[in-house]
């Protein structure tokens, strides 16, 4: 007996969930639109928006320095510096931070907005991710501290590594530079 009923048990859940939750319904065009925050090294996909690097220190200090210390120097083993490491690529011990090895300033943006910061990814507003993006590039020397960043002036900024990755030449890859 307790077997048919743990039995149906189990049948039932799935049918409850899905009332539930609603699961198997199509998704609207207003939730797509929601999750579809994919950002393109081209800038296709970054939102209205500007920062500077002097907006983006106190969010970066309040939101970031914990982990990635004052000054994006990192805390070894734990979270990865974001500053340093030009020219050590090459190197047996090379040093990947957002100045040394990251091809474009817009992929930083997109890390930021989805992922950062850690214990609470895609929370800070699309100002304050341009002004934090400016801040760690201000870090890096790529971009001054009064420089604005926005949807249109970030695809442009000139990485130190943007030349650094080769694209996939196989032929099923429409990969272009």
């Amino acid at each position: 007996m307790h077997r048919v009923l743990l039995l149906l048990l189990l049948l039932l859940i799935p049918v409850l969930v899905q009332a539930q939750y609603e699961l198997g319904r199509p998704a609207t065009s207003k939730e797509i639109q929601a999750a579809d925050i994919t950002v393109m090294p081209d800038g296709r996909g970054l939102p209205v928006g500007q920062g500077n690097a002097v907006a983006g220190e106190p969010i970066y200090k309040s939101r970031c320095a914990v982990c990635h210390g004052p000054k994006g120097e990192g805390r070894k083993g734990e979270y990865p510096a974001l500053v340093g490491g030009v020219g050590t690529l090459a190197t047996p011990k090379p040093v990947k931070t957002v100045g040394s090895y990251w091809p474009f300033a817009t992929t930083v943006w997109d890390h930021i907005n989805r992922a950062m910061p850690f214990n609470t990814p895609h929370i800070l507003p699309p100002n304050d991710v341009y002004a934090v993006t400016a801040f760690i590039l201000h870090l890096n020397g790529i971009v001054s501290r009064e420089e604005q960043l926005t949807e249109k002036t970030l695809p442009k900024v000139a990485m130190p590594n943007r030349n650094g990755f080769v694209p996939d030449s196989r032929p099923d890859i429409k990969a272009h530079r």
